[in-house]
């Protein structure tokens, strides 16, 4: 049995409603339980998305890690929050990685990529990422100090994975995949505009095609895989008569994680968890988590601690 977690925002929600959430999926039996409201009286409510709802999601042991806008969480398997660490670069956080004893957040507002060290507890690296003709580059700095970027968002950097080999990253205006190896950035895969949670896989790349409602692996060599997001009847769905600047549309997909070598799970709104066989090329289970066209899922995961943790 396979369950995963998920993360949402609640865009066009007004001041003292729930702006996003965590929920428990249960793929076999099709069950969702919400593990966390966020509701934040001090949220910035200019704009789409800013600071609402929850983000990026990763694990330690058995700490949990979610990526609120400017804010690491910190909870344990039951969901009880245990800290919360902020930084004065980190700005519109969108996902986050762990890589052995550090854990990677795409700090959108400021056009970097945090470090946050597991065992000390510290933001301790930054990554600048600007771009000039011959292409990206990175400028390494320190988070706690005073001389880091300056707030910034051309690159809309949303996407961070991190190997052995490379330190992956991607963003709506990046054009691409790129690796970060330590000395320089290189692209390696092309990306469409409007991709996101890009990240290696196999021979090629996995994203989430964003502006054409797919989700796609484009391999180096060989044919394409695309799978369309699920679209709904638009008499079921709720809160849609608030206008398209205040809403995250149907069949916006964000959200992607590895099941297995083979099989993927992708985001999408409303609020919608599917399951994809590559190899099979068959969609195997799609779960809905709201019918709310505002609920839109931004983080997602496989949950690591059993079905009967936190469930």
């Amino acid at each position: 049995m396979t369950t995963l977690i998920a993360t949402s925002i609640v865009r066009g929600s007004r001041q003292g409603e729930s702006h996003g959430g965590a929920y428990l999926v249960d793929l076999e039996g099709e069950r969702v339980r919400q593990v966390i409201d966020w509701d934040n009286s001090d949220i910035d409510w200019r704009g789409r998305g800013q600071d609402r709802g929850l983000r990026g999601i990763a694990f330690d042991e058995d700490r949990v890690f979610i990526a609120a806008s400017d804010e690491l969480l910190v909870y344990n398997v039951r969901f009880e929050q245990l800290a919360s660490y902020r930084c004065g670069y980190l700005r519109h956080c969108h996902e986050i990685s762990r890589y052995r004893r550090r854990l990677y957040l795409t700090s959108t507002g400021f056009d970097s990529i945090l470090g946050f060290d597991l065992d000390s507890n510290r933001f301790s690296f930054g990554l600048h990422v600007t771009r000039d003709r011959k292409g990206l580059r990175g400028a390494p700095f320190q988070p706690d100090g005073r001389r880091g970027p300056q707030p910034g968002n051309e690159l809309h950097l949303n996407s961070v994975t991190c190997d052995r080999s490379a330190l992956y990253l991607s963003g709506l205006n990046t054009g691409g995949l790129h690796a970060y190896t330590g000395r320089y950035i290189r692209q390696v895969a092309a990306l469409p505009g409007g991709a996101r949670n890009a990240q290696p896989y196999r021979d090629g790349v996995l994203f989430n095609d964003t502006e054409k409602n797919l989700v796609r692996f484009v391999p180096v060599q060989g044919e394409q895989k695309a799978f369309r997001v699920p679209f709904y009847n638009p008499a079921l769905l709720t809160h849609s008569g608030l206008g398209d600047s205040r809403i995250a549309r149907q069949a916006f997909a964000r959200g992607l994680c590895l099941v297995n070598d083979s099989v993927i799970a992708a985001g999408s709104s409303p609020a919608t968890i599917t399951l994809h066989d590559l190899d099979a090329m068959q969609t195997r289970v799609s779960v809905n988590l709201s019918m709310d066209v505002r609920n839109a899922v931004h983080g997602l995961e496989v949950w690591p601690f059993g079905a009967e943790k936190g469930c």
